[in-house]
């Protein structure tokens, strides 16, 4: 009976030893079930590339990156409005600011990561000397970009706007137009499409990059770097300063992303860091 007994003890501190092992392992390698969850919503690429690139890094940082693509340019911020997810990454600040104004929301930007440069692109003619009086010129119909689509034009004197506006214009604020251009406002998810059918369409390197087109290659006009139209990492008021986004920020304005942007889309997306 008492080798039995001994026998039994042996057993129970083998198990007893083999599980404090297998608990020390799971500490070490960090599980799942001790990462911190964060949802961030997105739209296309390179956005979500560059969350894909962070999504193994903020791993090592012991967060689970979940990327929501969504199908539209509202989706985000109501999503993140609704606490339905912790962070989007796909708008610059005064479309932020403009969703913020019209919705009572207290969404603040987080980290500027990338310009994407606006360019004025047509399939037909090569240089704005070429455009016809009456051509027709397709615009995101948001007021943030209509006012930064116009004010290109206004820069580059295509046409004129009324003194100081600057962003905020609208087609009301134009002042002169000597080649009488038409502006078709459309979903700023329609650019790419009106490229067949319209005579210009002004839009970012996301849209046009499908299409083959560049900035520097192929856009007959665009705007300079302007820091507050850079693509930024967004979060709420209540959960900016959370340990979790914070270093979401560190990572997305890391070397890695940096250099994926530069060996990617050098000539389309700029770091902002």
């Amino acid at each position: 009976m008492k080798k039995v007994l001994l026998l039994i003890l042996l057993v129970m501190i083998f198990v007893l030893s083999a599980c404090g092992q297998k608990d020390n392992a799971n500490e070490k390698d960090g599980s799942n079930d001790e990462l911190v969850k964060l949802k961030v919503a997105s739209l296309i690429p390179p956005m979500t590339e560059i969350l894909d690139v962070v999504k193994p890094l903020l791993k090592e940082d012991g967060i689970d990156l979940e990327v929501v693509v969504l199908s539209d340019n509202i989706q985000p911020n109501n999503a993140l409005a609704a606490k339905e997810v912790d962070a989007n990454f796909f708008q610059h600040v005064p479309y932020m600011e403009q969703y913020n104004e019209e919705n009572g929301a207290n969404l603040v930007p987080v980290q500027a990561v990338y310009h994407a440069i606006y360019g004025v692109y047509s399939k037909e003619y090569k240089s704005m000397d070429e455009v016809p009086d009456g051509a027709t010129v397709a615009i995101a119909n948001d007021p943030s970009n209509i006012g930064r689509s116009l004010a290109i034009l206004d820069h580059q004197g295509i046409i004129k706007l009324k003194e100081g506006v600057g962003i905020n214009a609208t087609q009301a604020d134009i002042i002169e137009n000597e080649k009488n251009l038409k502006f078709e406002e459309v979903d700023l998810l329609m650019l790419a499409r009106m490229y067949d059918d319209a005579d210009l369409v002004i839009m970012t390197p996301a849209y046009a990059a499908p299409l083959g087109l560049t900035p520097k290659s192929d856009a007959l006009l665009t705007e300079g770097l302007e820091s507050k139209f850079a693509i930024t990492l967004v979060a709420r008021e209540d959960n900016k300063d959370s340990e979790a986004i914070q270093k979401l920020a560190e990572r997305i304005s890391g070397p890695e992303v940096k250099q994926f942007l530069e060996e990617n889309y050098d000539e389309t997306a700029i770091p902002a860091f």
